[in-house]
């Protein structure tokens, strides 16, 4: 961790003036490299006081993510019971399932404050820029076979939009198979991915990606009019690492759910597809038709002229600005 980030998160866990000399003492470096480091935190937007005889103070509203922060907030027994937390990372995916392999636990929440590869399904790009949303992956060993391991990304998306509802007072619905909705753009998306054992076909762990963008945010050019965050849509400021911790608990109340698929209810509820037409891509087929209904496997039930289909992957477009009848 660089001299930044420890100057950083030490204000942040102090949550008081600290003094350039303590500071220097507590990190092992010189005072010149801490107002080195204080210099370049302002210069990235982080508002810094200097208090005369005090020292350095983090000014409240400055949105780092901490242990620290999270613990606070975290009513979970298992699920960030341990914890990695990165100023950057190419993926929180890619780091939680490195850290699968060599046995992590259950539970284990990995977070980036920024991704220089973040990922959303097919290979596409999530745009993940510091200071700005959530970014989580967890470890998840389900002792399930892989077709009911397939609805956990269902059951994250009701975790999610329940954490966000509750910090944020609004109405997140979800899109299938994994999109999360605000006032019909895209406000966060969710990553599943299983690692399974080549000769036994054992399912040994289920990836859970989760990202969400929260603070008032420009998107790129070709983000614009899709894309939105929470701090874009409502006034009530939301603390990530807040975030972070409650979805986690929502995801320890709703995991002994993916059995039964009693989440599935709260999940047709918050759904913004059922009852409209929908574009559905499958591979290179592409065609019209109306969502009906979400089965209780999570499938997608939909009609065509030439009769109902069932889909258990694929892609779904919806046309922005159309409401569900």
């Amino acid at each position: 961790m660089s001299t930044k980030e420890q100057v950083l998160y030490t204000l942040l866990e102090e949550n008081k003036a600290v003094s350039g000399e303590k500071l220097a003492r507590r990190l092992g470096v010189s005072r010149t490299a801490v107002w080195k480091a204080i210099t370049q935190l302002r210069r990235d937007g982080y508002k810094i006081s200097a208090c005369t005889n005090r020292g350095y103070r983090l000014a409240e509203g400055s949105d780092v993510i901490t242990e620290s922060e999270i613990r606070r907030w975290l009513t979970a027994e298992t699920m960030g019971k341990t914890m990695e937390i990165y100023p950057c990372l190419n993926s929180t995916n890619l780091r939680a399932r490195a850290a699968s392999v060599t046995g992590a636990p259950e539970g284990l929440l990995v977070v980036a404050d920024s991704q220089s590869g973040g990922r959303g399904r097919f290979g596409r790009v999530f745009y993940s820029p510091g200071r700005s949303g959530v970014y989580m992956s967890l470890v998840l060993r389900p002792q399930v076979h892989a077709g009911i391991a397939a609805r956990i990304t269902s059951l994250a998306a009701v975790a999610a939009a329940r954490a966000i509802d509750a910090l944020a007072g609004t109405q997140v619905q979800i899109k299938w198979v994994n999109d999360l909705y605000l006032n019909d753009r895209k406000v966060g998306g969710i990553l599943c991915e299983a690692s399974v054992e080549v000769e036994s076909r054992h399912l040994e762990a289920v990836i859970l990606g989760i990202g969400i963008n929260v603070a008032s945010m420009e998107f790129p050019k070709e983000l614009k009019g899709i894309a939105t965050s929470i701090g874009n849509e409502c006034e009530t400021a939301v603390s990530r690492s807040h975030l972070i911790a409650e979805i986690c608990n929502q995801m320890e109340i709703l995991y002994p759910q993916l059995t039964s698929g009693e989440f599935l209810a709260e999940n047709r509820t918050r759904s913004n597809v059922i009852g409209r037409e929908v574009t559905v891509c499958r591979g290179n087929e592409r065609y019209q038709a109306t969502a009906t209904d979400i089965d209780g496997e999570g499938r997608l039930i939909v009609t065509t002229p030439e009769g109902t289909r069932v889909l258990d992957s694929g892609e779904i477009s919806l046309k922005l600005g159309e409401k569900k009848a």
